[in-house]
């Protein structure tokens, strides 16, 4: 598979240049990379004259809410299309579309831009590079090969994926070419100190609340190398929070000295657990969520499971803790 995965502007560029009508799609429970590279191509293909709608399963969080045109991503409900191009960014898999999956069906061409190492290639045109620290590198790509310029806005967009898909540049996948396109966004006037004051440096009000929640109940597996994190749906409702304010708190669980994996479990009210997964390399832990039907990076990945909540996270930890043992009798 991994031989076949490689980047392709040049056939989703001519796949752009014959449509009219583009749809964009970003993943579920979106975050910082899928929403930047679906902003930045509405203006990239909007300057190409192109009728672009931006589409997403989910509500677009509050924290990105600067992003150009990012209030212009509806719900599918059925009733759109048909598109000439159908485009996902960002997304491993046609799970991840949620509802924007059945978009496909009415699509006169498919393509997908994306850097998960574990996409299947689900769609006709693919340009995945899953050694790309982040999917608005690719993006900055396809805009060179269609000859739109950068401009301030494309860059917030593009500095959004980039920075919080490599956690503020501190990832082990963070490389070279990805300072080499900050150096670009810096000569258009990218307010790199507001906006990262806003992504890194603020949480609202019910986020420190749910933060508390978490750290309050955080405990440590396998001798303080996994550490456990768990929201139930009241942590939510006594917090004021929403889903998305749990997005990055499972990063914290990695704080720990000596600790080299972290989960963290949040129940959803519908019956469902939705789980973080992060590891500090060498270790990855995008085969675990693969072993539960999930996916995503060797040290950041997600999977969704059935609850009760408790059960779940014994599921989950379960695996974590035999892959650990695992690594080290090799």
């Amino acid at each position: 598979m991994r031989d076949r995965m490689k980047r392709n502007p040049e056939a989703v560029g001519e796949a752009i240049r014959k449509a009219e009508t583009i749809a964009v799609c970003s993943h579920i429970c979106p975050d910082g990379d899928t929403v930047g590279s679906a902003t930045a191509m509405r203006l990239i293909l909007k300057h190409l004259g192109k009728k672009v709608q931006l589409f997403c399963d989910d509500k677009i969080p509050d924290l990105l809410s600067f992003l150009p045109g990012v209030s212009t991503f509806k719900v599918p409900d059925g009733t759109e299309g048909p598109f000439d191009l159908v485009l996902a960014v960002d997304i491993s898999d046609r799970a991840r579309m949620g509802r924007c999956e059945q978009l496909i069906e009415k699509a006169g061409m498919t393509a997908q831009i994306d850097h998960h190492p574990t996409n299947p290639l689900y769609m006709q045109i693919n340009s995945v590079d899953g050694d790309a620290p982040a999917n608005c590198v690719l993006i900055r790509e396809q805009m060179e090969e269609l000859g739109v310029p950068l401009n301030r806005e494309i860059a917030i967009c593009l500095y959004t994926g980039l920075s919080t898909d490599t956690g503020n540049f501190s990832f082990s996948a963070t490389n070279a070419e990805t300072f080499s396109i900050m150096s670009e966004l810096m000569n258009h006037q990218l307010p790199l100190s507001e906006l990262s004051r806003i992504l890194f440096r603020e949480r609202s009000r019910p986020q420190v609340l749910l933060m508390g929640r978490a750290l309050n109940g955080i405990r440590y597996a396998c001798d303080g190398r996994i550490a456990v994190m768990k929201l139930s749906v009241q942590d939510f409702r006594d917090c004021g929070a929403l889903s998305e304010h749990a997005d990055t708190l499972v990063n914290i669980g990695l704080e720990t000295i000596g600790t080299e994996m972290a989960l963290l479990a949040r129940d959803t009210g519908d019956g469902k657990i939705k789980f973080s997964l992060r590891a500090k390399s060498p270790q990855r832990i995008d085969d675990v969520a693969q072993l539960f039907g999930g996916g995503g990076h060797p040290q950041a990945s997600g999977l969704l499971q059935d609850g009760p909540l408790d059960e779940a996270v014994e599921r989950v930890l379960q695996a974590m803790i035999k892959k650990l043992n695992g690594n080290d009798k090799k």
